[in-house]
């Protein structure tokens, strides 16, 4: 009986999957007819381009009009990316991504010697040989410039199965490749490196010819959209690419030295990055990566990103086909004929051999399948789980989607869609703006020529009325304290660097017409106010302990040796390694065979030619464990027996006023459904404490949770596929683990959870070796800001991917898309001490944020996923309402959270001034003064020099003359040593700073002298 009774469940499921459809198929089926009467429209091959006509008449003159969805937040990349692997892992028909960077060898899921089938191309390649059509947009860079090697990115995703299609745009494509050749005269243009400075001396019309033109406007501008829609029921965007540098936790560990268990790596190869020592460089070689992580962090990633189901699909699907469709006429159509199709409207694209008319049964059929596999399994409730489609059904989010496009970019008319947005939720917030962008460069006039978006002037206009109303009214900017990366802000190869903040200083409060000048030339002159600006940083503790030199010295292997080995076999295909006899090693792509010689001929690029896809490379053998129906629809991650092994975390997560307590079992509870935390799934019993302890935590990196120790006593010495050499030692990589496992390891290999909420304090994390090496072994580094939001009143969210400066905002410029979130579903809250009714999507992501902030929020594991990690139709949002810590912020308005705001950022500010010298720094405000606060302490990476040899020698002088690598602490500021930088670090407590505003004001020009000689420099930058 109790058969037929999950029988009769299932069935029941299906239908109502079925039932609650029948809007959103309802909305796609009047999406499908615009997009089908816009594709019938003529389009005049002679090179003016497709043009679409717009509904301007929506509002914001949004080509979209508003619409409706469920939406789900995620802060950082570690919960993002693991959402996005699990819609992967079940795709059925379709996958379209939009990206500005795809990294093929980005794992989605860490640490990545357990993870490997959650490689991204890996992912991508077992969805195409399940049926699945893969489409992938991405931006194709002028390789001068910029080091994304797109062409990469094609070749090796479409290599893997004929179902994955990419397509690079826009071409850049000289008229007259004479004028090129002439100005780099004796030099290879497929090989030509220019930084900001060659290129700022480089005359316009050079520049013209390299970055090649539309029409009119030249090639300047950028795709930068980020989207993924899966089986077109789910999307993903905002803020992150798919791409290396982008993966991080809410504690952003820039640590990642592991001497006691190399397998506890997190961010293998390029994923390491550390620009403001050295830039991406060769990611066609993914692992290659200079960065000496026993010596350097990494720098940390802010972003967030969403997930949306229902009638907004619809609308993301079709700015896909539109940008899909547009890219093909205008390039694909011409060349490899047959190779690639349009997207036809509501299906897949045309000339697949499954059609589009098979969509609707097909997704019954999938919904049957799944719901049948539930039913037959062991009756574990915790072996599979359905996506929660009763959450928000149809969803009664209010959404629209807004973009930035023009004739370049869409074959549209120009679309600024996203500013109007911007300055609407501006102009009628009522009680505060938070902003957190990338860039923030903006005009209040046009005085401020060649800035030409007016969100400045709106966010003067509104605190100068709230003044004269005598209003309080907050505007809340978080940026990042260097855009752009660059590691000596007063080298050449600093120059656009320095010409991004001048823009910005100029837009906040220098030049005349800022936004600060602005307001106290109308009166306000305690515009502190009103407005503040902000960044984040962070420090860490590198582990270069006495585990570390005890194991080289008993296995002859040097840490970072055995560490690129690691990072090589994690890296590699796992289904046969190079030299090992597979099919899949990377003498595939060796220049020798498919070098850039072989496929950049026949496609305009560089100043070069390429031949846009060379055709499906036969023998890629098919991973068996991929495409067996019983493996999807089930997350192996959240085995709770695996859990248990695993025993990340610490036992110091309990303990604090805002501990972990408030996120597991009952305390999630709540008599709203939706709020409810399903404790059958992700009950305390997966997050046992007894489980947690300090040997195997170490603040998130584990040890023994590898089984390390087990795996060196076996026969094979570790993992079957790690192969020893042919003098039958072992690899590299092996004679370092064996070693490993026999050292004790006591050292926490990251400390970046000592200022999150329960945190232990820095004063009683162990050290084994030297009071001097744990001194070297600090570091600190700017957590880079790469999100795209605004937060008004704690009830509208604009989330996506465009900038605040004129690239994004313009319309004329780089592509973007963004959406404007208002969440009906009303939370009781307070506002400036008085009762408030929020909305819980935009209240819940603001104090999610301020809390990270902070450091109101447990560090968090990045294996350790909860139901925030999962897509919008798997689980609802879960946030801790009314816990401690997030009544501390609930007010956004309030003195007291205020002083703790503004005392936190203090404090840290002093804190990372005193203990490593950070620069933008208030203390400098001239070059000569950068000169005696940074540059004569620290021995800064040597970009300028390129000759390797030379660069090595400087830098050892400069360490004989007592300099310290950039990052780490200053040892002249403490003649108390180690214990003394303790004292100073345990006062930090999350990651917020002032941002300063007096660097370097007593210089007059930070940049432009050196953007004289042409107008590229006023455009690429703002």
């Amino acid at each position: 009986m109790d058969f037929f009774r999950k029988a009769g469940e299932a069935l029941h499921e299906v239908k109502e999957h079925l039932k609650g459809d029948d809007e959103n198929e309802s909305h796609e089926q009047k999406q499908q007819q615009q997009q089908q009467q816009q594709q019938q429209q003529p389009y005049d091959n002679s090179g003016s381009g497709y043009q679409q006509a717009v509904n301007t008449n929506n509002r914001f003159q949004s080509f979209s009009p508003e619409t409706s969805g469920a939406v789900k937040w995620y802060v950082d990349g570690a919960s993002y990316f693991y959402a996005v692997s699990l819609a992967l892992e079940e795709a059925r028909e379709s996958i379209y991504i939009l990206d500005w960077w795809l990294s093929p060898e980005l794992f989605l899921r860490r640490p990545p010697s357990r993870n490997e089938q959650y490689r991204l191309d890996n992912m991508l390649k077992a969805a195409a040989e399940r049926g699945v059509e893969v489409r992938i947009i991405v931006y194709k860079e002028v390789t001068q410039a910029l080091t994304l090697d797109s062409a990469y990115t094609k070749h090796h995703l479409e290599g893997l199965h004929d179902n994955i299609k990419v397509f690079r745009h826009p071409d850049h494509s000289p008229t007259d490749r004479q004028t090129l050749e002439n100005a780099f005269a004796g030099l290879s243009l497929d090989s030509l490196k220019l930084n900001d400075f060659s290129l700022s001396k480089t005359s316009g019309d050079v520049l013209k010819e390299l970055y090649g033109s539309y029409e009119d406007t030249v090639l300047y501008w950028a795709h930068h959209e980020k989207l993924c829609v899966v089986d077109r029921r789910i999307a993903f965007m905002g803020g992150l690419d798919m791409c290396f540098g982008r993966y991080d936790t809410n504690s952003h560990p820039i640590a990642d030295a592991h001497p006691g268990n190399l397998d506890a790596i997190v961010f293998p190869g390029q994923d390491f990055n550390n620009a403001r020592v050295y830039d991406f460089e060769g990611v066609d070689n993914w692992d290659h990566n200079k960065l000496d992580r026993t010596k350097n962090s990494r720098m940390g990633w802010s972003d967030i990103a969403i997930s949306l189901k229902g009638p907004i699909v619809s609308n993301l699907i079709g700015h896909f086909t539109d940008r899909w469709n547009f890219i093909f006429r205008d390039k694909y159509s011409k060349r490899d004929e047959g190779k690639y199709q349009m997207i036809v409207a509501g299906g897949p694209s045309e000339g697949s051999r499954e059609g589009g008319g098979h969509r609707y049964f097909g997704d019954v059929e999938g919904r049957f399948n799944r719901g049948m596999r539930h039913f037959v399994s062991r009756g574990d409730e915790d072996e599979y789980r359905e996506p929660r489609d009763d959450y928000g059904r149809s969803g009664g989010v209010k959404i629209q989607l807004c973009r930035s496009c023009c004739e370049w970019s869409g074959g549209h008319p120009t679309e600024h869609s996203i500013a109007n947005a911007y300055i609407n939720a501006i102009e009628n917030a009522e009680h505060f703006i938070y902003i957190e962008n990338q860039f923030f460069i903006t005009a209040t006039s046009k005085e401020q020529h060649p800035v030409e978006n007016m969100i400045g002037a709106s966010i003067v206009s509104r605190i100068v009325r709230a003044h004269n109303n005598n209003e309080d009214f907050r505007v809340t900017v978080l940026m990042p304290a260097v855009p752009a990366f660059a590691g000596d802000l007063h080298s050449d190869g600093a120059l656009g660097t320095r010409a991004i903040m001048e823009f910005q200083y100029n837009s906040i409060n220098r030049g005349g017409h800022s936004i600060i000048e602005s307001l106290q030339q109308q009166g306000i002159d305690d515009w502190r106010r009103y407005i503040g600006f902000y960044n984040l940083r962070n420090y860490d503790r590198i582990n270069i302990s006495s585990t570390m030199r005890q194991a080289e010295q008993q296995s002859g292997v040097s840490y970072e040796q055995a560490r690129r080995e690691h990072d090589e076999r994690v890296g590699g295909y796992p289904y046969g390694r190079e030299n090992d006899g597979g099919e899949y090693g990377r003498n595939e792509y060796d220049r020798g065979e498919y070098g850039r010689d072989e496929y950049d001929r026949g496609e305009p690029d560089r100043g070069g030619y390429s031949r846009e896809g060379y055709g499906h490379e036969e023998g890629y053998g098919r991973n068996e464990s991929y495409g067996r129906d019983e493996s999807y629809g089930r997350d192996e991650s959240y085995d709770r027996d695996d859990y248990n092994r695993r025993g990340y975390g610490r036992e110091e997560y309990s303990r604090g006023e805002y501990g972990r307590g408030d996120y597991g079992g009952d305390e999630y509870r709540r008599d709203d459904n939706r709020d409810e935390f399903r404790r059958d799934e992700y009950s305390r019993d997966e997050y046992r404490r007894d489980d947690y302890n300090d040997n195997s935590g170490r603040g998130g990196y584990g040890r023994d949770d590898y089984g390390r120790n087990d795996d060196y006593n076996r026969d094979n010495n570790g993992r079957d596929d790690y192969h020893q050499d042919d003098s039958g030692r072992g690899g590299d990589y092996e004679r370092y683990q064996s070693a490993a496992a026999r050292v004790d390891d006591k050292t926490w290999d990251t400390v970046s959870s000592c200022y999150m909420d329960g945190g232990t304090d820095i004063r009683n994390v162990p050290w084994s070796g030297s009071e001097e090496a744990e001194m070297d072994a600090f570091v600190s580094e700017e957590l880079y800001i790469h999100s795209k939001v605004l937060i008004a009143d704690d009830r509208l969210v604009i989330c996506g991917s465009a900038n605040l400066n004129d690239r994004s905002q313009l319309g004329t410029h780089d592509s973007e898309i963004a959406v404007v979130i208002e969440d009906p579903e009303p939370v009781e809250s307070t506002m400036n001490g008085r009762p408030y009714t929020a909305s819980r999507f935009a209240t819940s992501l603001r104090r999610q944020l301020y809390r990270k902030h902070l450091g109101l929020l447990p560090d968090q594991p990045w294996d350790r996923p909860d139901a925030n990690w999962t897509p919008v139709d798997r689980d609802p949002q879960q946030y801790d309402w009314g816990s401690p810590s997030d009544r501390l912020v609930e007010d956004p308005m309030s003195e007291e959270f205020w002083r703790l705001w503004t005392e936190t950022a203090q404090t840290n500010t002093e804190v990372f001034s005193k203990v490593f010298h950070n620069v933008p720094n208030d203390l400098v405000r001239t070059w000569d003064q950068y000169e005696e606060f940074f540059t004569r302490y620290f021995v800064i990476p040597g970009e300028e020099e390129k000759d390797e040899d030379k660069r090595r020698e400087k830098e050892e002088e400069d360490r004989r003359q007592g300099k310290v690598d950039y990052g780490h602490v200053v040892r002249e500021e403490f003649p108390g040593g180690v214990a003394e930088v303790k004292e100073w670090l345990s006062r930090v407590r999350g990651t917020l700073v002032e941002m300063p505003l007096e660097f370097l004001i007593e210089v007059e020009d930070l940049a432009k002298e050196g953007l004289s000689l042409n107008a590229f420099t006023d455009a690429i930058y703002t």
